[in-house]
C-alpha cells in the first residue's frame, strides 16, 4: 500500500515539474513557438501533464535497480541505467501518442520534421534529450526524490494534498476527454487528424485578432464553436497547399 501512495506522489511531483519544463522549452526554445509566448502545454488544462508523472514513475523504479547490479563498473551501472531511462521515456512517448492519434484522431505533438522520427511521434533527438534528463535525474534530483518519499512515509498526512491533486486532476481529465471527443467526432467526419497544438495556437490568434482577452488555463475558451476554428483551419491548410499546387 506504501508503495502506490509512494508512485502516487512521485507521478503528482513529475506531472507538475513536467508541466514547468514544458513551459519553458515551448517558451523560449520550442520551433513552433516563433513568437516566444507562453503556452499552457499539454492535454489537460491544469498545471500538470501525465506523460511525465508516468515517465518519472518509471524513470525512479529503473534507477532504483542500481542496488541490485552486478556489474564491477560503476560508470557501466550508470549509463545502462541512463539508457533504460530513455528507454522507458520513449516508449511512454510513442505509446502515449500512438493512442492519441490512432484512436482520438488528435496529434499531440509532431516530430516529422526530425531526422529519423517514427510516425512524428518519436525520433533520436528527443530519446537523446530524455537521456540527459534521466543523466540529470540521477545526479541532481533522484536523492530528493528518495528525500521527499521518506518525508512522506513519517507525515501521511500529506496524502490529503495527494488526494486532492487527483480529484482535481480526475475532473480536469473528464472535462478534457470531452473536449477530445469533440475533436475526434470532427476529424472522423473531415477525414483528418487534428493538430492540438496548432488548434491552441490558432484560437489564440482569432482571440488576440479581435481583441478578445486569452485565458492561459482556458486555452480553447472562444466567443465561436470550437468546430468554426477546426473548419477554418482546414480551409487555412487548402489554400496553402493550393498555393503551392499553382506555383508550380
Amino acid at each position: 500500500m506504501y508503495t502506490v501512495l509512494s508512485l502516487s506522489f512521485i507521478f503528482f511531483m513529475g506531472s507538475v515539474a513536467g508541466w514547468v519544463l514544458e513551459l519553458f522549452f515551448r517558451r523560449f526554445f520550442s520551433s513552433a513557438n516563433p513568437e516566444r509566448k507562453w503556452i499552457n502545454p499539454g492535454f489537460c488544462t491544469g498545471p500538470y501533464v501525465p506523460l511525465y508523472g508516468l515517465g518519472l514513475c518509471a524513470v525512479y523504479l529503473i534507477v532504483s535497480l542500481e542496488q541490485y547490479s552486478t556489474l564491477e563498473s560503476v560508470a557501466l551501472t550508470r549509463a545502462l541505467l541512463f539508457l533504460g531511462g530513455a528507454a522507458a521515456m520513449t516508449v511512454i512517448e510513442y505509446l502515449a501518442g500512438l493512442l492519441s492519434l490512432k484512436v482520438l484522431k488528435v496529434r499531440l505533438w509532431d516530430y516529422s520534421n526530425q531526422w529519423g522520427n517514427i510516425q512524428g511521434l518519436i525520433c533520436p533527438k528527443f530519446s537523446l534529450a530524455w537521456a540527459v534528463l534521466v543523466a540529470v535525474y540521477y545526479f541532481a534530483v533522484h536523492p530528493y526524490i528518495l528525500g521527499a518519499v521518506d518525508w512522506l512515509a513519517r507525515n501521511l498526512a500529506f496524502s490529503f494534498v495527494i488526494g486532492f491533486f487527483y480529484g482535481v486532476f480526475v475532473i480536469d481529465m473528464a472535462h478534457s476527454v470531452q473536449l477530445v471527443y469533440r475533436l475526434k467526432r470532427f476529424a472522423e467526419e473531415n477525414g483528418v487528424i487534428v493538430r492540438y497544438e496548432r488548434l491552441k495556437a490558432h484560437i489564440r490568434a482569432e482571440r488576440e485578432r479581435a481583441k478578445e482577452r486569452y485565458r492561459f488555463f482556458q486555452p480553447f475558451k472562444s466567443a465561436g464553436d470550437i468546430t468554426e476554428h477546426l473548419r477554418e483551419m482546414r480551409g487555412e491548410l487548402e489554400e496553402r497547399i493550393n498555393a503551392r499546387k499553382r506555383r508550380k
